[in-house]
């Protein structure tokens, strides 16, 4: 038998050797690329800067990955806008991370962003919002409760607070997200679906671009245009609060309802004070910390989501994977001036 110990190897087929080698050792089971120092890197492109609702995600994202040896970084645009989150995903993909994580601001503008980070291998979640319609994009999608349940629920409150009648407004985020559109467009199919709501009409829906000073220049138009408003729903944490304060401004928390999605500390003064009668929304800490311990199963190739599969989240336990690879974190919670005080984000 020959000895290739003590054969000589062609210069050029050892240089092509170990080109190849050097090319392969980043690439990870999970089809990304690690760190530079061989630990997987988790990417959260956020929605916008400055939205205090998505540091709890983000805590809970950072604080899994690096318990698990990860190296995590978040980053956003200065404003709402899907073609700037574009450009955070490219700087992702240039510096070959192993998992992308996106805040969608529209539906289908990242599509090809998404595709570009697939095909260099590396895994793409959806957290907080989906691209609905082009779910074949991404890699699944973590969203924080059944949204679909909340839109109804919170609708439910905002009607029996209004008595089932009256006009209102709904004061949303921009014209283009997916989320409130989506929240927005069952509010409509509630009323048209049971008379008790026909003495209730929605007059119009106005877009804060989930910026607070907007939302609270909206807010006061529509009190200014509408004297006889009774309500304004509002389906965004930023809105819900520019509403609340747009009201109290105008003291008329005795004549506007005011409700929506919003975190208890936001909501806290407007809740005890009764200007806003009730918010709803969900543990974003929660959604975070399944978010990331999805993300680093999937960036060491040990799950792949599949609609009926199950995944260990950690301290939430077994967590499953629904229609489309959507993956919800957690149920929806409810906060009035009597319990939000029992939360703490």
């Amino acid at each position: 038998m020959k000895n290739f110990s003590k054969s000589k190897v062609p210069a050029a087929v050892l240089t092509v050797f170990l080109l190849v080698a050097v090319a392969v050792m980043p690439v990870m089971a999970g089809g990304g690329r690690q760190a530079a120092d061989g630990r997987i890197s988790v990417r959260y492109v956020c929605l916008v800067k400055g939205i205090p609702y998505f540091d709890p995600i983000i805590k809970g994202l950072k604080e899994v990955v690096e318990a698990q040896g990860g190296v995590f970084r978040d980053t956003a645009p200065d404003q709402s806008d899907a073609v700037a989150q574009i450009a955070l995903v490219e700087a992702a993909i240039q510096d070959k991370v192993n998992v992308i994580l996106v805040s969608p601001s529209a539906p289908d503008t990242l599509n090809t962003a998404f595709d570009k980070a697939r095909a260099a291998g590396i895994k793409v979640l959806c957290v907080n919002d989906d691209i609905l319609g082009n779910e074949s994009h991404r890699d699944a999608a973590v969203l924080a409760c059944d949204y679909d349940q909340l839109a109804l629920d919170s609708f439910v409150k905002f009607a029996e607070a209004m008595n089932y009648r009256g006009k209102f407004v709904a004061l949303s985020s921009k014209s283009d997200t997916p989320f409130q559109n989506n929240q927005i467009d069952i509010y409509r199919k509630v009323m048209a679906g049971d008379a008790k709501y026909r003495n209730m009409e929605l007059v119009e829906v106005l877009y804060g671009n989930d910026e607070v000073t907007k939302s609270l220049t909206e807010a006061e138009v529509a009190i200014q245009k509408y004297p006889d408003l009774a309500g304004i729903i509002a389906p965004t944490t930023v809105a819900v609060i520019a509403a609340a304060q747009a009201v109290e401004n105008a003291g008329l928390g005795d004549k506007i309802v005011v409700y929506g999605l919003g975190t208890p500390n936001q909501s806290r003064e407007f809740l005890k004070s009764g200007v806003l009668d009730g918010a709803m929304l969900w543990d974003t800490y929660r959604q975070g910390k399944v978010a990331g311990a999805l993300a680093m199963l999937m960036a060491r190739g040990e799950f792949t989501p599949r609609p009926g599969a199950s995944f260990n989240a950690g301290e939430y336990g077994s967590t499953n994977v629904l229609t489309n690879n959507v993956i919800y974190g957690g149920p929806p919670a409810e906060f009035t001036k009597t319990t939000v005080d029992s939360y703490d984000f």
